[in-house]
C-alpha cells in the first residue's frame, strides 16, 4: 500500500463521469491511436466543464471502462494489441495524466494495455492519475471471459508483482482507494480482498447495460459498498459508437454510493456529469470504530471460507504458461471453451446439476 502522510482526509466531491466511448473497431492502427489521444482531450475539456459547474472541491474523477477503445470484437490478440492496447509509458497513458494535472483532479481510468513482461499479451487495467500526473495505482482485471488476466500467468505475474500488484490499495490524500473492472462488481471477493487491504472507496469503471430496472450490476454495487463499508463511485459508458452495437445499450445508471449502500447521486441517460457527490473519508473511518451489528467488516471471520476456496478450483491457474514456464499467445475461441470446460469440472463435481442426467 502506497503512504500518505497527511492522515485527515478533508471532504471534497467525486464524479463518475458518464461520457460517451468511440469504438476504434472498424479503424486503421493509425486512425485508432489518433481517436484515443482526441477522446482524451474531449474528456478533458469535459472535465473541466464539471469542475467550473460542481466547484474546485470536486478532486476525484472516475472514467468509463475501456474508455479510449471500446472493447475486441472479434480481432485477435496481436491484432488488439496494435490497434487499441496502451503502453505503460505510452503517449496515451501521458496525455491522461496531463488531464489529471490540468484539472487539479485525481483521475481514474480503464484501458487494455501491454506488459513488458508478457510480450504478445495484454491485460484490462485500471489505472489511478494523481494531480501531478503519476500513476497511483495499477490494477489487472482478474475475472474476465474473453481477455487474458494475471491468473492466467498466474506463477510469472507474482513473481512478478508480488500479492501486492495483484491488489494494489493506494493510501492518497483523497482516502485509500481501489479498483474494481466492470463486471468484477458482481465477485464480493474482489472487492472484500480490496477492503481487507484497507480500501475506502472502490473506483469502479463499467459499461454495462442500461435499465429503467434494478441489474446484476447495478444490486451488486449497493452490496459492495454495504458488505465492504466503503464508497463506490461507479461510471458507466454514456453510449457506444463506432461499432454496431446500438449505441445506448451501454448508458446510463453512474452513481455514487455511500458505506450503507445508498445512492447519493446517479446518473440518468446520455453523457452527463449528474452522477456527483460528498465523500467524507472522515466520517466513514469513524462509522468503521462503531461496534454493532453494521460494522460487517469487522464482523467477518475469514478462516471459515479458506478451506472452502482453497480447496476448489474452478480455472486453473497458469494456463497460458506452457510446461516450462513458457508464455503462449491464446486464440480467443479458447476463452469460450475454457469456459465450457469448467462448467463440465462443476457437474463433474456435483456442484452443477444437468438436467438432462
Amino acid at each position: 500500500m502506497t503512504a500518505n502522510t497527511d492522515q485527515r482526509v478533508p471532504v471534497y466531491r467525486a464524479l463518475a463521469l458518464q461520457t460517451r466511448t468511440i469504438a476504434v473497431n472498424q479503424l486503421t492502427v493509425a486512425a485508432a491511436r489518433a481517436q484515443m489521444l482526441a477522446t482524451t482531450e474531449r474528456m478533458g475539456r469535459q472535465i473541466r466543464a464539471a469542475k467550473g459547474f460542481v466547484g474546485q472541491d470536486l478532486k476525484l474523477v472516475v472514467l468509463p471502462e475501456y474508455c479510449l477503445t471500446g472493447f475486441p470484437m472479434g480481432e485477435s490478440i496481436p491484432e488488439w494489441v496494435a490497434k487499441a492496447c496502451l503502453a505503460p509509458d505510452g503517449a496515451e497513458y501521458t496525455a491522461l495524466a496531463t488531464v489529471a494535472q490540468q484539472n487539479g483532479v485525481w483521475l481514474a481510468a480503464n484501458n487494455y494495455e501491454t506488459d513488458a513482461h508478457f510480450p504478445g499479451l495484454y491485460f484490462q487495467a485500471s489505472t489511478l492519475f494523481s494531480p501531478s500526473g503519476d500513476c497511483a495505482l495499477r490494477y489487472r482485471r482478474l475475472v474476465s471471459l474473453y481477455a487474458p488476466t494475471p491468473h492466467d500467468v498466474w506463477p510469472a505475474y507474482l513473481d512478478h508483482y508480488g500479492l501486492e500488484g495483484v491488489f494494489p490499495v493506494a493510501d492518497t490524500p483523497l482516502g485509500r482507494m481501489a479498483a474494481i473492472a466492470s463486471e468484477e462488481i458482481l465477485y464480493p471477493e474482489i472487492a472484500r480482498a480490496l477492503a481487507l487491504r484497507g480500501a475506502e472507496v472502490f473506483l469502479h469503471s463499467t459499461s454495462e447495460v442500461g435499465s429503467p430496472q434494478l441489474t446484476p450490476k447495478d444490486v451488486a454495487k449497493r452490496a459492495r459498498a454495504f458488505e465492504s463499508m466503503a464508497y463506490v463511485v461507479s461510471a458507466n459508458s454514456g453510449g457506444l459508437d463506432g461499432c454496431d452495437i446500438p449505441a445506448e445499450s451501454t448508458d446510463g445508471m453512474s452513481k455514487v454510493v455511500d458505506w450503507e449502500g445508498r445512492v447519493l447521486a446517479e446518473a440518468g441517460f446520455g453523457e452527463s456529469m449528474v452522477a456527483h457527490a460528498e465523500i467524507d473519508i472522515e466520517s466513514l473511518r469513524r462509522w468503521r470504530l462503531r461496534p454493532g451489528m453494521s460494522n460487517i467488516l469487522s464482523r467477518q471471520r475469514t478462516e471459515l471460507f479458506a478451506p472452502v476456496y482453497g480447496g476448489r478450483s474452478v480455472h486453473a491457474p497458469g494456463s497460458l504458461l506452457d510446461a516450462n514456464g513458457q508464455l503462449r499467445i491464446p486464440t480467443r475461441a479458447e476463452f469460450a471453451q475454457r469456459q465450457r470446460e469448467a462448467i463440465a469440472g462443476l457437474v463433474a463435481a456435483g456442484i452443477y446439476k444437468d438436467p438432462a442426467q
